[in-house]
């Protein structure tokens, strides 16, 4: 008779081990952190173990490592490589996550058959939560070119690994990683452990053979990414598919990336034919009035080592609520409250008495300070009914004390401005470049009055 099945629970809190579950950890108090994971003499299987840095699992000299290969992998999308820090590195492992029908899948399969025709090497699509025909049906939309591209429909991480193992694919798509299961835990597929375990089995076997690992991963009715959050902890890249709703643009974003840098954006555009790059996204971001409207500042931001400019607008009416509301999209509400103090005490501008509501046009979230000059330009603009003139720019970040501070790559940020036309830029004084910028007038400013004074 076959022994008893062993099982084995670890706290998400403090890393014990018990051997049956319970509401509170024993060790450290936690409650509902238990959660089930593979016992010790079960963790094997294909691609288990630990990854060595040299065929024989010895030290190596750091000095002596060998780059003379070519470890970046293009994509065939400069804009997902640009998120990715310059393509795909060997060994790396890449969380997508994104809403339901968002685009994840069909950007995946267009860089995985770019890859496999650009650079001639082998690509596996690992599909659990469609039928091979429906792949099928789908890279014939798509009108992709599906040569040197493998596709496995499977949910199970053994038998994944070992037709990996057969096939030796250059890059491999899981799709997605809350459908993969082993039977070494007898929860049920997309549970915290399943999702945890099969997940380090994909990392191993990426590192031990260099292969490249992308993870879809499905997101919560909050927008971040379901299961164990040790699971992004786990992998070298984690990027997010975001759109708004009914809107044909897309934006990837890298929250996090071990070979480049985080918070980069790359913008995509859907069509018939699937995802197509937007080179220059400057131009979606911006509305195209007829005449300069009040309310309407542009800015320009940045996104990783991008310059971007965006539209910031504003809306400022009578209130007759006892609190006026106040209502930022695309921005920090509490900042916003505190950008209408410091227009009242350093600027003598009152708001007390109005609803206010901004408004990041193309669905932009600016996290940077330096939409605090924009902001409080247009909210002027739209109080005082008087228009902004279109072929100006502004940016910088405002201090309690009203002064106007720098903000990181100002040059670069007015090159991108006098790129697109604009003829002036108010920006803060240690901004102001050193030699003058072709075809762009740069007034320079030290407090919050400098600026509004160049809005009357």
């Amino acid at each position: 008779m076959a022994g008893k099945e062993r099982r084995l629970y670890q706290c998400q809190a403090c890393g014990a081990e018990q051997s049956k579950w319970a509401g509170q950890c024993p060790d450290c108090g936690a409650w509902n952190a238990l959660v089930e994971v593979a016992p010790p003499a079960r963790r094997g299987g294909p691609g288990a173990g630990g990854w060595t840095g040299a065929a024989d699992g010895g030290v190596l000299e750091l000095a002596g490592v060998d780059l003379s290969e070519d470890h970046r992998l293009p994509t065939g999308f400069e804009e997902l490589d640009r998120v990715l820090g310059g393509g795909l590195v060997a060994g790396s492992v890449v969380l997508i996550g994104g809403d339901p029908g968002i685009g994840k899948s069909t950007l995946l399969l267009q860089a995985l058959a770019s890859v496999a025709g650009r650079n001639a090497v082998a690509a596996l699509y690992v599909t659990g939560e469609e039928s091979p025909q429906q792949v099928k049906l789908r890279a014939d939309r798509l009108g992709v070119g599906v040569a040197g591209l493998r596709l496995l429909a499977d949910i199970e991480v053994d038998r994944i690994l070992t037709a990996a193992a057969r096939e030796r694919p250059r890059v491999m798509v899981i799709d997605s990683v809350q459908t993969v299961y082993t039977d070494q835990l007898p929860s049920a597929p997309g549970s915290v452990s399943q999702v945890r375990e099969s997940a380090a089995r994909l990392v191993r076997f990426a590192k031990q053979t260099g292969t490249v690992v992308l993870l879809v991963g499905h997101v919560t009715k909050e927008g971040t990414l379901a299961g164990p959050r040790v699971l992004e902890h786990m992998v070298d890249t984690v990027l997010y598919f975001e759109s708004d709703q009914g809107s044909r643009f897309r934006v990837i974003r890298a929250f996090k990336n071990r070979f480049g840098a985080a918070n980069e954006l790359g913008v995509f555009a859907m069509t018939d034919r699937g995802l197509r790059e937007v080179g220059n996204p400057s131009a979606i971001f911006l509305s195209r009035h007829e005449s300069p409207v009040a309310g309407s500042i542009v800015m320009v931001t940045r996104e990783g080592t991008r310059p971007l400019l965006v539209e910031v607008q504003a809306l400022v009416d009578e209130s007759h609520l006892a609190s006026p509301r106040r209502v930022a999209v695309g921005l920090d509400p509490s900042r916003l409250a505190m950008l209408l103090a410091v227009l009242h005490r350093q600027g003598g501008v009152a708001t007390f008495d109005q609803d206010v509501f901004v408004n990041v046009v193309g669905g932009v979230r600016v996290s940077e300070t330096g939409a605090d000059l924009a902001v409080l330009l247009a909210v002027l603009s739209s109080l005082r009914n008087r228009p902004w003139p279109g072929d100006r720019v502004v940016f910088g970040e405002v201090g309690l004390a009203g002064e106007v501070r720098p903000v990181v790559s100002g040059e670069e940020r007015l090159r991108e401005a006098a790129k697109h036309g604009f003829k002036l830029a108010v920006v803060p004084k240690a901004n102001a470049p050193r030699r003058p910028i072709e075809g762009l007038e740069v007034v320079a400013v030290t407090r919050l009055q400098e600026a509004l004074d160049a809005l009357a």
